[in-house]
């Protein structure tokens, strides 16, 4: 389990990584500003975010205002000392699963975070499958053949995105998109290096190119 922690008061950060640690398989991961937490975002997929929204350089809702534009659904947990129900009613508009007002009890903490691993788990598409490669979203796992494949965090959403399409063409700022969001300073080549990367791994004809549109998951017996 991959908790990403993003908060910047360092006694109640130190408190929440030494109790989340205690987790059963759990890894955590602090960072204590938005930019900080946007990277850790793009690099690396989470179980859940515990996300306060008064961070020193950018408000939290920056970050998941970002998560959400690249259609991200990793599970988000607000906390915060903003008690106001405007507040609350623009966190969980942006995109928030669930808020926790400061100071909280640990144990509410942890067991609504575990409602939301457990509802997104629940929630998630079914298995995705074309030749002998499998998609498993609950697990974000990816298998060929029956034997599991190890992906980067932005591979896995290439892969996800072009599954999910159906055999659909999609466009390479599309697929950028799906990676990074409004991320602007992505080099032109970045989509055909995890095309290629995708195909060495599992096999060149899983993903076709579509001259002049883009790329698409190719047809069995096609």
């Amino acid at each position: 389990m991959q908790i990403l922690l993003i908060e910047d008061d360092a006694m109640l950060g130190q408190a929440l990584v030494s109790a989340l640690s205690q987790l059963p398989d759990a890894v955590v991961t602090w960072q204590r500003d938005a930019f900080s937490g946007k990277l850790a975002l793009l690099d690396q997929a989470y179980s859940v975010v515990l996300l306060d929204l008064g961070l020193p350089d950018q408000s939290g809702l920056s970050v998941l205002s970002a998560l959400r534009a690249r259609h991200d659904t990793t599970p988000v947990m607000i906390i915060t000392a903003q008690a106001r129900l405007s507040d609350r009613i623009r966190g969980l508009d942006t995109g928030a699963d669930d808020y926790i007002i400061k100071p909280f009890e640990l144990d509410e903490l942890l067991a609504r975070m575990r409602a939301l691993i457990r509802r997104s788990t629940q929630a998630v598409s079914a298995v995705m499958r074309r030749f002998d490669v499998e998609v498993n979203p609950g697990q974000r796992a990816v298998s060929k053949a029956g034997v599991p494949v190890a992906l980067s965090v932005h591979e896995y959403r290439t892969l996800t995105a072009l599954m999910q399409s159906q055999g659909k063409p999609l466009s390479r700022d599309y697929l950028e998109s799906m990676i990074y969001g409004e991320r602007s300073s992505v080099e032109s080549n970045t989509v055909a290096v995890y095309i290629h990367q995708l195909r060495r791994k599992l096999g060149d004809e899983l993903i076709e190119t579509v001259h002049g549109v883009g790329y698409r998951i190719g047809e069995p017996g096609a």
